[in-house]
This record gives C-alpha cells, sequence and structure tokens, in this order.
C-alpha cells in the first residue's frame, strides 16, 4: 500500500502528535505538575509514536499494520488519562488520541 493511501490516517497522527506536545507542555505550566506526572508521561509517548507511524507510513514501512496496532494502544492510554484532568488542554488531546486510536485501528 502506498502512502497516499494512508493520508488520512497520516493527518490523524500529526494532529495527535501536535495536540499531545501542546498538552505535554501546558501539563508542565499547571500549578500540581506531580499530580499531572502520568499525563506528561504519556503525551511525550504518544506523540514520539503518533511521530513515528507517520513516517512509517510515508516510507511504506513493512511494520505498519504492527506499529498501528501498538499506537492505537497508546493513543487510548493518552486519552485515557488526560480525560481524567478538567484542563481544556487535556480534554482536547483526549479527544485527538481517542480519534488517532480508531485511525489507526482501521489499518492495524
Amino acid at each position: 500500500m502506498s502512502h497516499e493511501q494512508y493520508q488520512s490516517v497520516i493527518k490523524s497522527l500529526h494532529e495527535c502528535m501536535e495536540t499531545c506536545n501542546h498538552c505535554f507542555d501546558a501539563c508542565l505550566q499547571e500549578d500540581n505538575v506531580k499530580m499531572m506526572a502520568e499525563c506528561i508521561r504519556l503525551d511525550r509517548e504518544c506523540a514520539d509514536m503518533c511521530g513515528y507511524l507517520e513516517q512509517a507510513l510515508v516510507r511504506n514501512s513493512p511494520f505498519a499494520s504492527e506499529l498501528a496496532n501498538v499506537c492505537a494502544k497508546m493513543c487510548e492510554a493518552c486519552g485515557n488519562e488526560c480525560k481524567k484532568h478538567d484542563h481544556e488542554h487535556c480534554q482536547k488531546c483526549a479527544d485527538a488520541c481517542f480519534a488517532c486510536a480508531d485511525a489507526c485501528k482501521s489499518i492495524a
């Protein structure tokens, strides 16, 4: 499958990566950063995985399906953690993560 066929997934991955990076940065500015530690950790991991899968899809990696499966799990974990926090950046991140997880599942 060529990377052109992955365009909607690539777009979702990129949006999730950007949203997770924004959430990561915003969480570091919160009053109780220690309470946000798991959110920060998962934001970082999710953003990194989304960025990696985006690159893998563009280069037509033979491991795309397996990577998409892992990415979907990571996005769901990050979304579930972000959903626990009332901050607007966390809620937006959760939405982006769940949308990305669905996109990843479509090619896993």
